[in-house]
């Protein structure tokens, strides 16, 4: 699948990794996060933004000297914390925000009960 220049150019600025030399991600690498999420930018770079993470983890942990001090994890939090604001952002595009993920328990008269009024039919709940 061939990827559009601009949805890659899209993703960095998303992910706040400008074109150059000192990019952390290359266009490649990019263009697969577009490729595996069908080409929606929101979620390539929410997946480029994992890895990042993920990198930002390994490489610069939790390190105190006596005048420097890095926190690796915490970073790595707030690069997940994007990723999901931009998965929940393309959930939403897509009009998925809202869909409705669960089930309804409906009344129902038991058969045989001839003309009787459903409101006067006994219910009794069972296997709960």
């Amino acid at each position: 699948m061939a990827v559009n220049p601009e949805d890659v150019s899209a993703v960095r600025a998303l992910i706040a990794d400008p074109p150059g030399s000192g990019s952390l991600l290359t266009d490649e690498t990019l263009g697969v996060y577009l490729d595996l999420n069908s080409s929606n930018i929101r979620l390539a770079a929410a997946d480029a933004l994992e890895a990042i993470a993920v990198s930002e983890v390994l490489v610069s942990k939790k390190i105190r000297t006596q005048d420097l001090t890095t926190d690796g994890p915490a970073v790595s939090a707030e690069l997940r914390a994007l990723a999901k604001r931009l998965r929940d952002a393309a959930q939403a595009a897509a009009g998925l925000a809202d869909a409705f993920d669960g089930f309804d328990v409906v009344d129902t008269v038991p058969s045989g009960c001839g003309p009787l009024d459903p409101e006067l039919v006994p219910r009794f709940v069972t296997g709960m």
